[in-house]
């Protein structure tokens, strides 16, 4: 099992300087990962007036200030961005962490503020399509070789961005989405790690046992179908938020290791005030992850 902090690019987090600073005090203590979230606006009336920072520039500050914690974005939604521009960017922050970034990717919302508020397509076929599309796509640069690619969406012409990801063939890609909807979770079982929510467990809150042991069957029984390397290690990364004791913190999330979950991701309500809060999420971090055997 290993354990992450969660933040949002929005509030107190919009700010380099902080996150590398939750990024040090983060890796002092124990923990394995920060991960950051990837919004324009998000809820633009419950956000408008608060200061956001771009998630790549983020990840930069937090990875020049630490050697050993993984990071990445938790989610970015590749049907707004470009899978080339995106594709470097990953590279290039693998490279200069020495191979510790993950990749989780979904489709992205609140649809209408992140999505239609600037001009974007809104129909979620079509941004589950270029989802799948860009994934694809960036898997190739990632290999470093050259690409040649018609699809329904993007058209590359004897393209080759070097260099190559640090990690090979490629970060692990993990894909988020919410259960019981299928799609979202036969996708990530191509890959190499789930990030489920749930239905009646929205970020912050931890997740029953039974709806884990759903999806985690769920999973299992969909890795053969079209995966890209079977053989490549897979994630099940559950989050909400623990107790600040680690022994009673590891009563919460041991239940759910037994079920399958390889990752515990540490977050705050979604929307509370405390989500985007330094003196909170630092306060969390400071004692350390749940201390399951």
């Amino acid at each position: 099992m290993r354990y992450s902090i969660n933040i949002p690019n929005f509030g107190d987090f919009a700010d380099p300087r902080i996150v590398a600073e939750l990024a040090v005090a983060a890796e002092q203590a124990g923990w394995d990962g920060l991960f950051v979230w990837d919004h324009v606006v998000h809820d633009k009336e419950r956000r408008r007036g608060q200061p956001f920072g771009d998630p790549w520039m983020l990840l930069t500050a937090a990875a020049l200030a630490t050697t050993r914690i993984r990071l990445g974005p938790l989610v970015t939604p590749p049907a707004r961005r470009r899978p080339e521009q995106l594709a470097r960017q990953v590279a290039t922050l693998d490279a200069l962490t020495g191979g510790r970034v993950v990749f989780g990717a979904g489709l992205g919302g609140p649809i209408e503020d992140e999505f239609a508020t600037f001009g974007e397509p809104t129909d979620p076929v079509v941004l589950a399509e270029r989802l799948d599309e860009s994934l694809e796509l960036m898997a190739r640069y990632w290999s470093g070789e050259r690409v040649d690619h018609d699809g329904r969406h993007y058209t590359v012409r004897d393209a080759e961005l070097l260099p190559a990801t640090t990690q090979r063939p490629r970060p692990p890609v993990w894909i988020a989405g919410i259960w019981p909807t299928r799609r979202p979770m036969r996708r990530a079982a191509r890959w190499d790690g789930a990030v489920p929510m749930f239905a009646e467990a929205r970020h912050g809150v931890v997740p029953p046992v039974e709806r884990v042991r759903e999806v985690s069957a769920f999973l299992a029984e969909h890795r053969g179908d079209g995966h890209r390397d079977p053989a490549r290690p897979f994630d099940l990364v559950l989050g909400g938020r623990t107790p600040a004791d680690p022994a009673a913190a590891a009563e919460v999330v041991a239940p759910l290791a037994e079920a399958g979950a390889t990752w515990w991701d540490e977050r705050q309500l979604r929307d509370s005030a405390e989500v985007h809060s330094m003196r909170v999420v630092s306060a969390r971090v400071e004692h350390g992850p749940p201390a399951v055997p």
